[in-house]
């Protein structure tokens, strides 16, 4: 029986197309380019010069477009994931404190989007002094000498 005998391809070994990682993260081959030239993924090249990607792509895509979705910025994000070597899998601890790094300033926005929700009908201290809000909130343009636009709802 002369069959061929196939040994098994470790995940970390295995090498994907553009258009796998493309298919397997639901992430449009432009998005792993422009990902790729921000430096937040990387590829090795063929001799054909054809891009392959680790299989770990993959994880790293998902933590970008999770992060994405929590409306952390891809400079965060990059800044965040170089700690941590292209090619290696998180380990749970690592997730944990790659995690935590972003808490704080999601829990930042969601207090200023709540704020901004919560006021938006409001006055927004554009310094107009036209609603009849501003009387009260911004009396004699104050908020005007602290700078350029809506200070009361951009407040930290």
């Amino acid at each position: 029986m002369g069959g061929k005998i196939s040994t098994p391809v470790s995940v970390s070994s295995r090498q994907l197309t553009i258009g796998e990682v493309a298919t397997r993260s639901g992430v449009a081959v432009s998005a792993i380019h422009f990902y790729e030239s921000k430096g937040l993924i990387q590829s090795m090249r063929t001799a054909g010069n054809q891009r392959r990607f680790p299989a770990g792509v993959l994880r790293r895509i998902a933590i970008i477009k999770v992060a994405q979705r929590a409306g952390i910025s891809l400079e965060e994000i990059k800044t965040t994931l170089d700690s941590y070597p292209q090619g290696s899998k998180l380990t749970t601890k690592e997730w944990e404190k790659l995690s935590s790094r972003w808490r704080e300033s999601m829990n930042e926005r969601i207090e200023r989007l709540t704020r901004l929700r919560d006021e938006l009908d409001q006055c927004i201290g554009c310094g107009c002094l036209s609603l009849e809000d501003c009387p009260l909130r911004n009396p004699d343009d104050r908020l005007g000498k602290e700078g350029s636009g809506p200070r009361i709802l951009e407040r930290p």
